[in-house]
C-alpha cells in the first residue's frame, strides 16, 4: 500500500504460535465481527495458491461441532442464526444424520451438531513461506533473531525501537504483533494490555487411510478436537482444565495419554494408530476470547494481539484490514468488538 515495512522477529520465521498450530481454519464463531473476519480470511486462504504461486494445501474439509447435551445444542442454535444471517453456509445436524454422514464416529450420547463445509485447513509452514517470500518480493525487510528490548514513544511523530543487539529503528508507525509476549512488549511503550499467555499441547499421528475426517470439535468438558490432514495423519489437541498459564513449552505424558483416550472414545478406529510427535505452543488470551486490533492511546502505536488460539485462521484478514486502517484511516468492516478500549465483559466469544 505504498509504505515501507520492517518486521522484527524474535526468533526464526514460524518459531511462534503459527508454527505450532493444528492447521484449522473456521468461520464458526459467535460474534459478528469474528464471523465476518473469519469469512474474509477463508476467502484469502482459497486464493493463496494463486497469490503465492504454490499450494498451501488448502482444503475445505469442514468443521463439525458436537453437542452432547441440550444446553450445548441450544447455544449452537442461538449462534446458528447469527452465522446464517451473515451468509455463512452452516447447518445443524441431528445425531442420526451425523452418524450416517460420519459412520466412523461414536455417536453414543450425541444430541446433534453444526457443520460448515466452507471451513477447512491449510499448512501453516507453507502459508508462512508465502507471506515471507511476498514481503521480500515487495521490498519489505524481515530481520530474524532480532529481539525488541525497548520501545520509545516519547516523540509522537517518530518512535524508536531498540533491540538486544544494540540496533535502533525509527518509524512513525509501530505495530505490536508479539503474540504471547504482547503485554510485555506493550509495557515497553508504557501500555498495559489485558493479554495473558497459556500453554496448550498437541500431537500428530502416523498416516492412515484418508477418509476426509473434518475438524471434529467435542465440546464436552473432557472433549478434544482433531482433523485428518491431507497426508492421512491426525493432528489434534484439547484445552487444558485447569489452564496452564505462562510461557512453558514442555510436553507431558498426561496429555498424550488423555488425548489418546478422548480421540479413541469418539473415533474407535484410530486405537492402534501410532503417535509420532507431540509438542506445546502458546495461546495469547484476552478476557472475552476476542483479539485486540486497534490503535492505542499512543498515536501511531497499534496492536494486533490476543488471538486466543485463532491467530492462524484470522491472521490474513486482520493483516489486510489493519493495513487498510493505518493507511486509509477507516475500517472496511465494523471492528469495535476488537477495539483497544472496549468493555471486555460485553461480548464474549462462546465458540472458543
Amino acid at each position: 500500500m505504498g509504505r515501507s515495512v520492517l518486521v522484527l522477529e524474535k526468533g526464526y520465521i514460524g518459531s511462534g504460535s503459527t508454527g505450532r498450530c493444528i492447521t484449522g481454519i473456521r468461520a464458526q464463531f459467535s460474534t459478528e465481527t469474528s464471523i465476518r473476519l473469519a469469512m474474509r480470511s477463508v476467502s484469502i486462504f482459497r486464493k493463496m495458491e494463486t497469490m503465492f504461486g504454490f499450494s498451501v494445501e488448502w482444503a475445505p474439509s469442514g468443521y463439525l461441532f458436537l453437542a452432547f447435551d441440550d444446553a450445548r445444542k441450544k447455544s449452537f442454535l442461538n449462534v446458528l442464526k447469527i452465522q446464517q444471517d451473515l451468509g455463512l453456509d452452516v447447518d445443524y445436524l441431528e445425531a442420526r444424520d451425523i452418524g450416517r454422514k460420519y459412520p466412523y464416529l461414536n455417536t453414543r450420547g450425541l444430541v446433534g451438531g453444526t457443520f460448515c463445509s466452507a471451513d477447512g485447513q491449510a499448512d501453516p509452514f507453507h502459508v508462512l513461506k508465502g507471506y515471507f517470500l511476498g514481503l521480500k518480493k515487495m521490498g519489505a525487510e524481515v530481520r530474524t533473531y532480532t529481539e525488541v528490548t525497548a520501545v520509545d514513544c516519547g516523540n509522537v511523530d517518530m518512535k524508536c525501537v531498540h533491540t538486544a543487539s544494540g540496533m535502533k529503528f525509527s518509524a512513525p508507525i509501530v505495530i505490536n504483533a508479539a503474540g504471547p509476549w504482547a503485554n510485555p512488549v506493550s509495557q515497553m511503550a508504557g501500555i498495559k494490555l489485558p493479554v495473558f499467555s497459556e500453554t496448550h499441547e498437541a500431537m500428530i499421528t502416523e498416516p492412515v487411510q484418508y477418509q476426509a475426517v473434518p475438524m471434529v470439535v467435542d465440546y464436552r468438558n473432557d472433549g478434544c478436537y482433531f482433523v485428518q490432514r491431507l497426508t492421512g495423519q491426525f493432528v489434534g489437541c484439547y484445552s487444558p482444565d485447569p489452564q496452564v498459564p505462562g510461557y512453558g513449552l514442555e510436553t507431558t505424558l498426561d496429555f498424550l495419554r488423555e488425548m489418546s483416550r478422548r480421540m479413541i472414545r469418539l473415533m474407535p478406529f484410530v486405537e492402534n494408530t501410532s503417535v509420532v510427535r507431540q509438542w506445546a505452543g502458546l495461546y495469547s488470551m484476552t478476557p472475552d476470547g476476542n483479539p485486540i486490533v486497534d490503535e492505542t492511546t499512543i498515536p501511531g502505536y497499534f496492536v494486533a494481539v490476543g488471538m486466543s488460539g485463532h491467530g492462524f485462521m484470522l491472521g490474513p484478514a486482520i493483516g489486510e484490514l489493519l493495513a487498510h486502517y493505518i493507511v486509509k484511516g477507516n475500517w472496511p468492516i465494523e471492528m469495535s468488538e476488537f477495539s483497544y478500549n472496549r468493555d471486555f465483559q460485553q461480548s464474549m466469544e462462546t465458540l472458543k
